[in-house]
């Protein structure tokens, strides 16, 4: 309880979103669809991105 407090329920539920993503990415990848898993793969980081760029503005709204 204490660590969704911390980090917020957002948080949480993108960086589970992160984690799927990259387990289907690797699926993808393991069953000889290379390049969709590649494509996958890259939206992790992505979504990792914009959960920083949204805590940054609102903490300089602060």
């Amino acid at each position: 309880m204490k660590l969704i407090k911390n980090l917020g329920l957002s948080n949480i539920l993108m960086l589970g979103l992160c984690v799927i993503i990259i387990l289907i990415s690797e699926f993808l990848f393991l069953t000889g669809e290379e390049l969709h898993g590649i494509f996958i793969g890259l939206w992790a980081p992505t979504f990792l991105g914009v959960m920083i760029y949204l805590k940054l503005v609102k903490n300089e709204r602060r």
